[in-house]
């Protein structure tokens, strides 16, 4: 069994959506928690579990994120956290996986699945450490989990997009 420590400082967790048809907005969650269970040597038998407290959005402008933690979309009083747990992990290639699992937001929970790229394991030349890597990317319809805040606009089309598109990028601190 390998112990995996998420080492916040080397990690992010970023999104986007489609904004008035011809642009993407972008932000970050700047506090998750990644528990991995399992070992590095059977990336398939793992399990893992993603809890993202949505207080931690941040998109760089303070109106939008207190409008994001709104009941218009997260509701963030009420449902503090998001929320991952995969059900199966299976290989596609060499270092390429496909993690799937509950997703929770809003007390809504669908199925969803992710890529996972597997970037290995290095030592650190500061401590000696052995660290490992993971990337991981895919997207949701925030409409499956209630967030059906929308307008018009007069161009024609919608304001917001359906689908957001998340990528992290995960360091760890392995130990046995």
């Amino acid at each position: 069994m390998t112990t995996l420590t998420l080492d916040k400082v080397h990690s992010t967790l970023d999104f986007q959506i489609k904004h008035m048809m011809v642009s993407k907005a972008k932000g970050e969650f700047e506090d998750f928690e990644v528990d991995f269970n399992g070992d590095l040597e059977n990336v398939e038998s793992a399990s893992v579990k993603v809890t993202i407290p949505v207080t931690s959005i941040n998109t760089g402008n303070e109106d939008r994120d207190g409008h994001l933690r709104s009941g218009d979309f997260f509701e963030a009083e009420k449902y503090p956290n998001m929320v991952f747990k995969s059900k199966s992990i299976k290989k596609i290639s060499d270092d390429e996986y496909e993690v799937t699992g509950d997703f929770t937001i809003k007390d809504v929970t669908n199925e969803e699945t992710f890529t996972v790229e597997y970037n290995g394991t290095s030592k650190s030349p500061l401590d000696g450490s052995t660290v490992a890597g993971f990337d991981v990317s895919g997207k949701v319809n925030r409409e499956a989990y209630g967030m059906t805040y929308n307008a018009a606009i007069e161009t024609g089309g919608m304001l917001l997009g359906k689908d957001v598109k998340f990528e992290g990028n995960f360091e760890f601190i392995v130990s046995e």
